[in-house]
């Protein structure tokens, strides 16, 4: 037994005609939407990781900083400084005494 197209409305043809349609275009967004959350997902994913590895990096500098500058200011120079450096007046300055600056 053959299916013959022609016994079947028009009316019948174009509401499965606009189903199918329907269902092809929801497939189409829904295959977008997927697509475009997975794209955020790992923009986000790596802005993350670039993000934590620049804040870990700029700590680490500052760690590393921190225990340079404490044990600069607890080492000990040997004698004093050459000259009577302190109170004296500087050429550049005018009167104001020359200082030193040591980290405290």
């Amino acid at each position: 037994m053959q299916f013959d197209l022609s016994a079947v409305e028009t009316a019948t043809m174009v509401f499965l005609g606009t189903l199918f349609f329907g269902l092809l275009l929801t497939f189409f967004i829904m295959t977008a939407a997927f697509v475009a959350l997975a794209l955020l997902g790992v923009g986000r994913l790596a802005w993350f990781v670039a993000a934590s590895l620049l804040f870990g990096a700029v700590h680490g500098i500052n760690d590393a900083w921190d225990r340079l500058v404490h044990h600069a200011g607890t080492v000990e120079l040997p004698g004093d400084f050459p000259g009577d450096l302190i109170g004296q007046s500087s050429p550049s300055t005018g009167t104001y005494p020359r200082v030193v600056l040591r980290d405290s």
